[in-house]
């Protein structure tokens, strides 16, 4: 059991704090059962989880050195007519692009070489995770978090890595308090007030499954590429993702329809899929690494 020092009660004016009697007093806090155990990461759990932290640093340095590029561009006045950008046609575009003095030109290069390379670092960090995450012991827990839509390797990962297990939480509401995904409340008497999400646990985690919760805008369906990362798990958690598809789907519909911020919609999808995604832990037993 760990406890961290901010955390010990103290009564207002209490002035003397010494390691005698912080352990006396939880001592007495652990016989009257007002501790709780606190889940401690393996090395293994840590590993990934730096690994996974990296992926996404060198994702924001991809995302940063993109924005230099359109913002060097636009500068110039130069804007691209297709409908996507940093697909091939619009590498292609920006080859094409010619400045008028050299060292312009240089810096615009740079520029594109700096996207070239942080998006070369990320593949080389997804390759790396997909490698690592084959022999862990929540490997068969990512392979079939993969069921819901929305998420694949990267989220199934990260949420793993930095929640761990679980099945350790005995609701899914108690998983989803400890992601930040409920709403606050301030209320007294009579008075019932509600606000924000509290925003409390893990921001990582709590990121990645709003940005999952968005692809739950669409109709419901299960394209070729959705069936073939679910091929070879087990019916029932199939059917656990077609039933979280369904779901979130008509309710992501329903929300929006209200008038609601398009914000708000995609949290609370975020909340109910992080329910999903606790029953299907509950399903799979982590692997025993010899």
């Amino acid at each position: 059991m760990v406890i961290a020092p901010s955390m010990m009660p103290r009564r207002p004016g209490d002035q003397v704090k010494t390691d005698r009697r912080d352990a006396m007093t939880l001592a007495r806090l652990l016989r009257a059962g007002e501790l709780d155990p606190i889940w401690v990461p393996d090395e293994e759990l840590e590993a990934i989880r730096d690994l996974v932290r990296a992926r996404r640093s060198a994702q924001e340095a991809a995302t940063s050195a993109k924005q230099m590029v359109r913002s060097f561009l636009l500068r110039h006045d130069r804007r691209y007519c297709g409908k996507t950008a940093w697909t091939k046609a619009y590498w292609r575009w920006l080859s094409e692009q010619r400045f008028d003095f050299p060292h312009q030109q240089l810096a615009f290069e740079e520029a594109k070489h700096r996207v070239l390379e942080a998006q070369a670092r990320v593949e080389r960090l997804e390759a790396a995770l997909a490698e690592a995450v084959e022999g862990w012991r929540f490997a068969a827990l990512v392979r079939s978090l993969q069921a819901l839509r929305g998420v694949r390797l990267i989220v199934a990962a990260t949420l793993i890595a930095e929640v761990g297990d679980l099945t350790r939480f005995q609701n899914p509401k108690q998983l989803m308090a400890y992601l930040g995904l409920v709403p606050s409340e301030y209320s007294s008497g009579s008075r019932v007030h509600r606000g924000r999400i509290t925003r409390a646990g893990n921001a990582h985690a709590r990121t990645m499954l709003v940005e999952a919760g968005w692809t739950y805008r669409l109709p419901a369906r299960e394209e070729r590429r959705y069936r073939d990362r679910v091929a070879g798990l087990p019916e029932d958690i199939q059917a656990i993702g077609w039933k979280a598809q369904v779901r979130l789907c008509q309710r992501f519909r329903r929300l929006s329809a209200t008038g609601k911020p398009q914000p708000k919609v995609n949290t609370a999808i975020a909340r109910e899929l992080v329910g999903f995604a606790w029953d299907i832990a509950r399903r799979v037993q982590p692997e025993v690494t010899v």
